[in-house]
């Protein structure tokens, strides 16, 4: 980590992909949320001028309390940018989609989570983890 530290990155993202509840369906059991959580942790304990960010897929059953949970666990842990997308199947090998979100649902998670604090929120049904990364502008604030 130190490494990347070092290179003095803008912003340095680790997806939490999905709810504490659901992370031993969804994910390899050695990328754990809490892991994960530790991670972006450590990256602002290292440098605290680094924005961190995370992402959320939606869709694989989580409820609107876990998303919320979820949000609030980021941002404690000094994450400032959140992106939110929907969970789409990749193959039949692959989790099945349990629900497709509203663009309307999307949006308000997106206000929830501005209201939360993060200062760079993107969230709808076609986000993905670095969504528009080449052009995230973010102006220098104090941490």
């Amino acid at each position: 980590m130190r490494k990347i530290t070092d290179a003095h990155p803008d912003v340095a993202g680790h997806n939490i992909e999905t709810v504490r509840e659901l992370q031993a369906h969804v994910r390899d059991i050695k990328a754990s949320y809490n892991l994960s959580l530790g991670v972006l942790s450590k990256v602002k304990q290292m440098s605290s001028s680094i924005y961190t960010k995370s992402s959320l897929m939606l869709g694989l059953g989580e409820t609107e309390d876990m998303i919320l949970r979820t949000m609030d666990d980021l941002k404690s842990r000094g994450v400032s940018i959140l992106t939110l997308g929907q969970y789409l199947r990749p193959s039949a090998k692959q989790l099945e989609v349990k629900e497709y979100i509203s663009p309307e649902k999307f949006a308000y998670y997106k206000k929830i989570a501005s209201d939360k604090g993060f200062i760079q929120v993107m969230s709808g049904p076609f986000v993905r983890s670095s969504y528009m990364a080449h052009s995230v502008k973010i102006k220098k604030v104090k941490s």
